[in-house]
This record gives structure tokens, sequence and C-alpha cells, in this order.
């Protein structure tokens, strides 16, 4: 015991000793060596000279949208009281123009333009201010390398680098701190950071008294560059979405189902990409963060909501699963269960369930799957509806709901579906039937569904029941995405019963379906979709719609939600649809030409 006592002594001291040879503030812990080499040695960490260049964000087209890059900042002067209308010829900014960029700037309306502000100049800009120096000599450009943005779409998805938002959180928190948490998003500029920062490379030379080097104390690191990162998005095709929402609240998200790809994602009311971040916006910020909208919500990753009928498919889909229903089922459209708002012939097959949308065919699914009562379970009913919920949530929970698809950004919603031990609390006994839980069957009540789910949903169907989860990075430098977006996914309901869905889809867009008139049959897309209108206790409904073209051979899957906005076939179908017609062929036909300008009329006067 003495001998054993006796060696931890010496070791401790020994140890200390070689804390105080390396002690200085830049010094780290040796591993264990002898007594000798700590005493004798000190250990460094040496930065390489060397400074790594963040890399840039591009689009599925390799059009850059953020680089690091020289910013010019024209700094107004305290006094004299600045000419604004000298200042606007100089910049060649007419009067508009002028006033518009300093009330941007301006922390709050009413402050005094003349208290140091900052605004962002082009090159040609600070060229006339050159030439003209000698005339204005309180006016002084300064450069800065930061991260520009060529493209104000997107601005969820790009995010912004903490280093630079920091004048926002100071305005986000003077807001409310659980306000600005909720906010908070540095998109794919945050999520990926370490790739983008790239290392800087470090040595850990062991140093004697005169500085001489003598081996190494750890493994020197090596430099690495920041590296690009190749978006999934098509810059063209996001910054049209974005005008057909504008200032509407809610969400679309296109995505490529064959990969999970993103090709668009606007959440809205919409911002510029560079607000967050440059030195002249923090008067936008303000309202940004003011607003009752809340536009700086990240809404499709973040917002999760009843998604109303689009949900008929998920229902329909574990019905056949459990052979609840057949394709050729028929029900009454017996309006005592439910109400129904459209007018339509009777729904003898799934199809025409689907094509009119009937509440109380799809009540009639549901209460097949929630009330059947196998033999061995005749005399507890309650037991089999426990049961029967129990399998339908692990089929539709397959699909990614009730959990995060894990997209590459800094925060998503999990979504909600109701268990049987969820309703027992809520009702406050186990002896709940199908009539208390109804809403499921419509999509509404309990149920809670992301932006990035119902897309997800419809890339799901699209694929008869596989998908890769959703991501807006395809490749990092030279390489591919993230490893865990090329796992496909198999959901636990068969590929037939996701593709006997697809019939009654395409004839929503038929003649007699809830949004025949969003068809693209006149430029040859044969779209299938499902519209939806959402039960808004609190204002008017919301709308809501999913689908993906061409229908046989899906390239594009979109889901549209957009708030207080009435009904799905007239509000979110059109400009899905718009979209799709856009990604597909380039251009939208001048039938819908009209259409399209009304649309984004309205989105920009909201």
């Amino acid at each position: 015991m003495r001998t054993a006592h006796t060696s931890w002594r010496n070791h401790l001291l020994a140890l200390l000793a070689g804390l105080v040879a390396c002690s200085s503030p830049d010094q780290q812990h040796l591993p264990p060596q002898t007594q000798d080499v700590r005493v004798r040695y000190t250990a460094r960490r040496v930065a390489l000279p060397q400074m790594p260049q963040r890399g840039r964000l591009l689009d599925r087209h390799d059009s850059v949208l953020l680089a690091t890059r020289p910013q010019f900042l024209l700094q107004l002067p305290r006094r004299p009281l600045l000419d604004t209308l000298a200042l606007g010829a100089l910049l060649g900014w007419d009067s508009l123009t002028v006033r518009r960029r300093i009330a941007e700037a301006l922390p709050y309306p009413g402050a005094r333009p003349n208290f140091g502000l900052q605004l962002r100049l082009t090159a040609a800009e600070v060229q006339r201010v050159r030439k003209d120096s000698a005339a204005w000599p309180t006016l002084k450009v300064t450069q800065r390398t930061r991260r520009v943005y060529t493209t104000g779409a997107g601005a969820p998805v790009l995010g912004y680098l903490s280093a630079e938002a920091q004048p926002f959180f100071r305005q986000a928190q003077r807001t409310g701190r659980g306000r600005f948490y909720r906010l908070r998003n540095g998109g794919t500029e945050a999520y990926y950071n370490g790739l983008l920062s790239g290392h800087r490379g470090y040595q850990h030379p062991l140093l004697d008294k005169q500085g001489q080097q003598h081996g190494s104390w750890a493994r020197d690191t090596a430099f690495q560059q920041g590296q690009d990162l190749h978006l999934t998005l098509d810059v063209k095709l996001q910054a049209y979405a974005e005008k057909l929402l504008g200032g509407r609240k809610g969400y679309l998200v296109a995505l490529d189902p064959r990969t999970g790809e993103i090709l668009a994602y606007v959440s809205a009311p919409v911002y510029p990409a560079a607000t967050l971040t440059a030195p002249d916006q923090a008067g936008v910020r303000a309202e940004l963060l003011e607003s009752e909208d809340m536009p700086l919500l990240n809404r499709p990753a973040m917002l999760a909501n009843p998604p109303g009928s689009v949900f008929k498919l998920l229902n329909a889909a574990a019905a056949l699963q459990l052979g609840a229903i057949s394709p050729t089922s028929a029900f009454r459209c017996d309006q005592t269960l439910v109400s129904c708002v459209h007018d339509h012939p009777r729904a003898n097959s799934l199809t025409a369930g689907l094509k009119y949308s009937c509440n109380p065919y799809f009540y009639q699914v549901m209460q097949h799957v929630i009330d059947y009562v196998p033999d061995s379970l005749t005399q507890d009913t309650v037991a089999a509806r426990h049961a029967n919920l129990a399998q339908w949530r692990r089929l539709v929970r397959s699909c990614g709901l009730d959990s995060v698809l894990g997209v590459d950004l800094p925060r998503e919603a999990p979504g909600f579906l109701p268990t049987p031990a969820y309703y027992d609390h809520a009702r406050r006994t186990r002896r709940w039937t199908y009539r208390s839980i109804y809403s499921l069957s419509i999509g509404q009540g309990e149920i809670n569904l992301t932006g990035l789910q119902m897309a997800n949903m419809a890339a799901i169907i699209a694929n008869r029941g596989w998908y890769y989860p959703p991501h807006l990075v395809r490749g990092i430098g030279k390489g591919g995405p993230l490893p865990r977006f090329l796992i496909k996914r198999y959901t636990l309901i068969d590929s037939a019963n996701f593709a006997a869905l697809i019939p009654g889809m395409i004839a929503v867009l038929q003649r007699g379906g809830t949004a025949d008139a969003s068809s693209l049959a006149d430029v040859g897309i044969t779209v299938a979709g499902k519209t939806g209108t959402v039960q808004n206790d609190e204002g008017d409904d919301h709308a809501a719609f999913v689908g993906f073209a061409p229908a046989s051979n899906p390239e594009i899957a979109v889901a549209v939600y957009l708030e207080n906005a009435g009904f799905g076939a007239t509000a979110a179908a059109p400009c899905a649809v718009l979209v799709m017609e856009k990604y597909l062929r380039g251009s939208i036909a001048p039938k819908r030409k009209r259409w399209e300008r009304r649309i984004m009329s309205r989105a920009r006067q909201e």
C-alpha cells in the first residue's frame, strides 16, 4: 500500500510540474510523457498564417447566390444637415429612392437621417462619390469584406452568418426574448457553418527555452478552404414562387420526388435575403420583428397546422392497407354525419370520393377503420377502437409524420398525430367513440402537419410508397449531399394502395373535379392533386393543395398553404400549378397569363 501511495504522489508531482511549464494562455496539457520532457519543453498551438475563404452558396444550376465579396458603405455625416436631393443627384437616385433608402436604414420611424447612417453602394455609385469628393468632403466611403447576396430570393434557405447578424439579434432581443428565439433561423449558412468556414490549420510544437522545436505534442491539423454548397434550389423558380405568394401568409414547397431535392421553398410574407445582415436595413428589420404576420417565422419547417382535406389521401391509403375499404367502395353523401360544401353526384368509388372531396364519404372510410371489430374482440369495442387507431397511426406515421424529416435547416417541428392514450386523457375516458374523433377523417382536429411533411406526402404518393428525405444541399464541395439524404425510406403502405389514389387525384383537375379550373391539359401536362379547405374558427378558412406532375412520371411535387385565403381550389391550387408549369415548361401559357397577373397583383397588395 505504501508503494502504491508513493507512486501516486510522484505521478501527481510530475503532472503539476508539467502544468507549471505549460502555463501560458496558448499552451495545452501534454499527453503522458516522462517528467523530464514536461519540465524542459513548452507546448504551443500555432495557427497557420493563411485564413480560409468562406464557401459560396450556389443554386442547382451553379448560379452564385451568396459569396464573400467586398461591400462598399457610404457613411452619412452627423453634421451639417444633409441635402438629400443633392445626394440623390450625386448617386443617380431619384427622390423616392433616396427617401426609401434612408427610411430603411433608420432604427425607428421618425429618427433623424443625419446621425451617422451607412448605406450600401454599388461600385458605379462609389465611383461617382469619389469623382466629386472635393464637393462632398463630409461623405466617407469604406470597403469591407462581407457576405454578399446576389439574389433577394430564398431568405429562409440562405440564412445568415451569425457574426454579421448581431445588429438583428440586438433588435430582436429588445422586442422580447421569447419571440426572438421562436423566430431565429440561420438557414444553410448556420446549418453548414463548419463546412463553409473551412479550417485554418494548426501546428503543435514542443519548444525549449531557446525556442527550438523538439517534436510535437499533438498531431498537426491541415489547412482546409471553406467548401462551396450546391443547393437544390432553382433560383428562378424560387423567385417566381415568391412573387406568387408575396405578402400573403403561408408557404409553398416544391421538390423533386425522385430525389427529395427541394426546388422551391417559400415562407410568406417574403422579404429580401440580405435584410437581416445589411447595415442599412435596421428600419426594415424593426418592421419585420413587430409585424403581426410573423414574416420571420420559417413556416414550411416550423409551422404545423391541420392539413384539411388533403389528408384524405393518406386516410384512404391506410384504409386500403387495413382492408377497411376497396377502390370500389361506395358511400352516400350523408350530410347528417358531416357537412359537405360540394354539390356533386353520389361517390360510388374511391376515385369519385377524391374527385368531389366528399366529406361524408371519408367520414365513413375512417369509421370503417376505427369501428372495425374482429370476431375475437366482439364484446370489447373499446379495446378494438384503441387498437385500430394505433394501427392507423402506425401506417400514417411511416410517411414521415409526427416526427422531424431531418431537413438541413436549424429548426424543424415534428407535427402531431393523436394516439389512443392522447384521447383517453383529452376525453377523460377510455370509452370515447368514433363520433368524438371523426375530424381526423377530413384532416382537422388534432392532426398537425408542416409544409415539408405535406410536400413529402405528395412525393410519397408520386413514388407509390417511398421517399428520400427532403433536403436543400445536393453537393458539398465536389461531393454529394450528406449521406442520410441518399437513403431511400419505405412506408408501411403497399405501393398498390398508393397507386389506387392516382385516378382520383387526376380527376380532381378534370371536369367536375374540385380543381378543374387549374388543369394544365392544354399544354399536355396531366396533374394529380388534392384540394383542401381548412376550417378556421378565428377568421377566414385556410386554403391548401398538394399535387405532382406529370402524373405518370412525376418530376415535381408541390404543397401550398395560404392562411385565411378561403377555398383550396380557388386560392392554393392555382399557385401550385403555375409553379409546376413554370418548372416543366419554363414559361406560362398565354391562357393563364391573366390569371398569373391577378395572383401576383394580390400578393403585392397584401
